[in-house]
């Protein structure tokens, strides 16, 4: 059976959610694996991954340490493939020097990393992260994007993406049968609270529609950078909010909304967009990134500049005419089906990319 060693920022926490024991199950079908990453808890790994432990220093010893850390495993098991989860696990993988070949997914726009996230610090290693990021595109073995949007980022790099098809989601929690629209218009947010989410686009397009809208709601799912903006909406009476949610309970905040609101400044594939869209509600996203591969414009959503005041106008316009959102809704689970893959499928795709 292939060898391939899986690298990349995502935490961990074991045993396994019943979702992601089924992904790599599937994967361990096709492929003898293992898993570079980070912990979420205490465990630091067992039999297939090795998790590094949250410390004070986590991110910067994470990259600083990944080229060793992939460096040693690449010895002691032979992979023939390493799988990047980004150019950045991309770039640390190159920079490791090792036999195997190097697999760099491409999940969004590596250029947000440096500007969009975080501490505005990062905002100083902004162009050098930019230039890391298309080396390790244009240097890798394979690269794999997830959606249009992201074939056309590698294509823009200097590349031909090798394959592109989209990553495993556990959408069974959002599957079940559409629930009717709530009675009372309830605008839905739901992301990490960072710059580019535009949670501050949010915040100032709700202060103008609000008065427009006297019975709606705005409801802010999240935490982040960016939270000072939203416990000002809160003080003000004009928001509530929930720092976190099951992914049960976020299915049920979707079947209380009327709408899903995605103000982003950059998105690669929203996995919020297919979640709403499968609850039967529409989305009033930002026409960027991979949303519009996702929404189609007049038919299951609305796709608005990323501003303010044209925000406000689109959720005014929609909550505030519900034959038109009724509209919207009856095509959004068509829409989010479109997308509906199971770990079986993924796996198979996986394994042929890294054979290939």
């Amino acid at each position: 059976m292939t060898r391939a060693l899986f690298v990349g920022r995502s935490r961990y926490e074991l045993p396994l959610s019943p979702s992601l024991r089924a992904k790599w199950d599937a994967v361990g079908r096709e492929l003898d694996f293992r898993v570079v990453a980070s912990s979420a808890g205490a465990s630091t790994g067992d039999g297939r991954f090795r998790l590094r432990p949250r410390t004070r220093l986590d991110g910067p010893l994470f990259w600083l340490t990944l080229p060793l850390r992939v460096r040693r495993e690449v010895h002691a098991f032979r992979p023939r493939a390493i799988v990047a989860q980004s150019p950045f696990e991309g770039a640390a993988a190159l920079a490791a020097r090792t036999s195997a070949d190097v697999v760099v997914e491409v999940h969004g726009d590596w250029r947000t990393f440096g500007r969009l996230y975080g501490s505005p610090a990062r905002r100083v290693l902004a162009r050098a992260l930019d230039g890391v990021g298309a080396w390790a595109v244009r240097r890798a073995a394979k690269v794999r994007a997830v959606s249009p949007y992201t074939a056309r980022l590698v294509r823009e790099a200097g590349r031909e993406p090798d394959a592109v098809f989209p990553a495993y989601m556990d959408l069974e929690p959002f599957t079940a049968p559409v629930r009717p629209l709530p009675n009372a218009p309830v605008a839905l947010f739901v992301g990490v609270l960072e710059a580019y989410k535009n949670v501050d686009g949010l915040a100032a397009a709700w202060r103008i529609a609000a008065p427009r809208l006297p019975t709606a709601r705005l409801r802010i799912v999240g935490r982040g950078a960016r939270r000072d903006v939203v416990e000002a909406l809160v003080r003000e009476g004009l928001a509530t909010w929930d720092e976190r949610l099951s992914t049960a309970e976020v299915a049920r905040a979707l079947d209380e909304a009327s709408l899903l609101v995605l103000p982003s400044r950059s998105e690669g594939m929203g996995r919020v967009v297919i979640e709403a869209q499968l609850r039967g509600r529409p989305v009033v996203g930002s026409a960027v990134g991979g949303i519009p591969d996702l929404v189609d414009d007049g038919v299951d959503g609305v796709l608005v500049a990323p501003e303010p005041e044209a925000l406000a106008d689109a959720l005014v316009r929609l909550l505030g005419d519900r034959a038109q959102l009724e509209r919207l809704a009856a095509n959004a689970r068509a829409a989010g089906e479109r997308w509906l893959t199971t770990p079986e499928e993924y796996a198979q795709r996986v394994r042929e990319l890294v054979e290939r």
